[in-house]
């Protein structure tokens, strides 16, 4: 056995897959599962990417690798942090005039525990190219080479903040995600700023700038765009190349970024989109890859690309700043520079692990999940019918993608293709803090309303709340900063009665079951990071997810209510619902495969002992 070869297809789901095959669609995943093996793969609990990904990369369950949710929560101030990764600042700072200049380097740390399998090989001097895999930022050394994937920032050290510039007397907004700038004509030019990082070595943090100069042709329908060191004609509906930037933040120091631009509209009010700013993978303002040099290899060798973590922006689609083609223009643009990466590192691995994660699985069928439900909210006012297959044509592309890996595959290499869980409709919101609050468990200082991250919720009346997309947390004493609730018979008592209630919540609109199972966490696992988990999972039936509200920590008097972003389709509910796929071209010795079973089998596959800490059992035997 010469190569394990791994194509993640983040989101493919079982049932749609089942569809596609018996219709012909999948005519290389068919002959996999013919040839070797095809099954549902059990997800994690929560079923969220993070999570399952890291499962995937470690064997064990959340508490011992210490991952929950996208988001984590500060038990000192109940605010919500990017639970896989901390960006910190250095330690002192000299002051020289405006500047604070750091002494030492910010520490970049990652949160996700436990050994990731391609260390435990390269302890064995066995290599790995592993490719934007999540929860890998920022990277390990290890023996091999690694892109680093969810959760790499953007330039801002956000998770994606694009921009939008308009001439429509709309003014200045911020949007989720991103931000609106309103500009106007001079004749047929247009001034304005690009919108860097803060910069760290003054004082003020003042925002750092670019100058943007954008020259419109209504004829041509297609304006000249102008920044530092590039100008470029750039056409109505067309993405650029990516265009790089370089922000000077004084005493010598510049900070490199790339993004590409949209012009949604020249008249009769232009509109252009920005991309967020993602950092520059031929000179990196993080490390984002292993070696260092690994970022800058693949620019070198490709040209610039996608690097932040969500690369695809679905916000800018939620909030219709762009339109559904140019969202999947974008989301296959990043995808050819993926395939790429792939087959070099493919061509590159003669013996080893060659593991790459595709996300366009994941973000089309988040947002085009509409069109597969005739009566989904989200389809009001929004077209139904001129992308209605895209989620077909998903698939086929998918498949197309395994046909070609099959052809660099010989008889010795394992090839498995998986993906993190499946996919359902998301019709109706649930804010649980909503719930909460109207049931007396959380408490308002004023009125019946709170803004985002709980800014009005009085903590020291308050006995649980919601934060992030699946879990519920107890007001503790003695771990949370306000916590009121006594550990111990007390705790216990008030999660059972939660538990309780919340099984028995119904959507008064449709009469339907919103919430399949609500897991104790305590009861489940135990694992060195259990502390850190949410004590209670809400495990949320099919059509439903934690609202957009209640995922930011508003309240207020709206406990259920319809979902109506292009955002349509989810995961983030009852893991045994949303299960997802395994194929492999051997046959394995598991009618219900679990995604923590693919660490141990590929170790067992080179030979290297499975560590006792790791759950999951070997597939295949050698």
């Amino acid at each position: 056995m010469n190569r394990v070869v791994i194509i993640g297809l983040d989101g493919l789901d079982p049932l749609l897959t089942r569809k596609f095959m018996d219709e012909g669609n999948l005519p290389n995943l068919k002959k996999l599962k013919e040839q070797g093996s095809f099954n549902n793969l059990g997800t994690t609990l929560p079923a969220m990417s993070p999570v399952a990904w890291s499962s995937f990369i470690t064997g064990v369950n959340p508490s011992k690798h210490n991952i929950f949710d996208f988001l984590s929560r500060d038990k000192r101030t109940y605010l919500p942090d990017i639970s896989s990764v901390q960006v910190g600042k250095a330690s002192k700072v000299l002051p020289i005039g405006k500047y604070l200049i750091p002494l030492g380097k910010p520490e970049t740390k990652l949160l996700r525990k436990s050994k990731p399998f391609w260390n435990l090989l390269s302890d064995k001097h066995i290599s790995s190219s592993i490719i934007r895999v999540p929860i890998t930022f920022p990277p390990e050394k290890f023996r091999g080479v690694l892109l680093s994937a969810m959760c790499v920032p953007d330039l801002k050290g956000s998770q994606g903040t694009f921009s939008f510039y308009t001439a429509a007397s709309e003014g200045e907004k911020n949007h989720t995600g991103g931000v609106q700038i309103p500009v106007a004509l001079e004749g047929n030019k247009i001034r304005t700023y690009i919108a860097g990082p803060k910069n760290s070595l003054t004082k003020d943090q003042e925002e750092l700038r670019l100058p943007l100069t954008v020259t419109i042709d209504k004829e041509k329908d297609e304006a000249g765009i102008e920044v530092p060191g590039e100008k470029f004609i750039l056409k109505k509906g067309v993405y650029s190349h990516w265009v790089k930037l370089i922000f000077k933040a004084g005493l010598g120091i510049k900070v490199n970024g790339i993004c590409r631009f949209y012009i949604k509209e020249i008249s009769p009010h232009f509109k252009l989109y920005v991309t967020p700013i993602n950092i520059d993978p031929e000179k990196p303002a993080l490390p984002i890859s292993h070696p260092f040099f690994y970022s800058i290899y693949l620019s070198k060798l490709f040209g610039s690309y996608a690097t932040l973590g969500l690369a695809e922006d679905t916000w800018a689609l939620n909030e219709r700043i762009i339109d559904e083609g140019a969202f999947l223009e974008q989301c296959y643009l990043t995808h050819k520079e993926r395939e790429l990466m792939f087959f070099n590192a493919l061509e590159k691995t003669r013996q080893g692990v060659c593991a790459c994660v595709f996300d366009a699985t994941d973000r089309i069928q988040h947002m085009f999940f509409r069109y597969l439900d005739d009566n989904h909210p989200a389809n009001k006012g929004k077209d139904t019918e001129k992308h209605k297959n895209e989620i077909e044509k998903l698939y086929i592309n998918m498949d197309n993608l395994v046909g070609r890996a099959m052809e660099k595959i010989n008889g010795k290499d394992i090839l498995i293709i998986m993906s993190d869980h499946g996919f359902k409709p998301f019709r109706r919101g649930i804010n649980l803090n909503s719930w909460l609050y109207k049931n007396g468990y959380l408490s308002l200082k004023n009125g019946n309303e709170s803004r985002e991250w709980f800014k009005d919720v009085d903590w020291e009346k308050t006995k649980a709340y919601g934060l992030g997309l699946g879990g519920m947390y107890i007001n503790l004493k003695g771990r949370e900063a306000k916590g009121i609730v006594n550990p111990g018979k007390e705790a216990e008592d008030l999660k059972k009665e939660i538990i309780e209630k919340l099984k028995s919540l119904k959507d008064e609109k449709t009469d339907g079951t919103t919430i399949t199972e609500v897991f104790d966490s305590s009861k489940i696992f135990s694992g060195p990071y259990l502390t850190n988990s949410p004590d209670l999972f809400i495990g949320y039936n099919a059509g439903y997810r934690a609202s957009w509200d209640g995922v930011t920590g508003k309240v207020n008097d709206i406990v259920i209510e319809d979902n109506t972003k292009s955002w349509s389709g989810d995961h983030c509910i009852d893991p045994r619902l949303v299960p997802g796929v395994f194929f492999c071209n051997r046959k394995i010795d598991s009618e219900n495969p679990q995604i923590i079973d693919i660490a141990p089998t590929i170790l067992k596959l080179f030979g290297v002992e499975i560590p006792p800490y790791m759950e999951g059992k070997a597939l295949i035997n050698v």
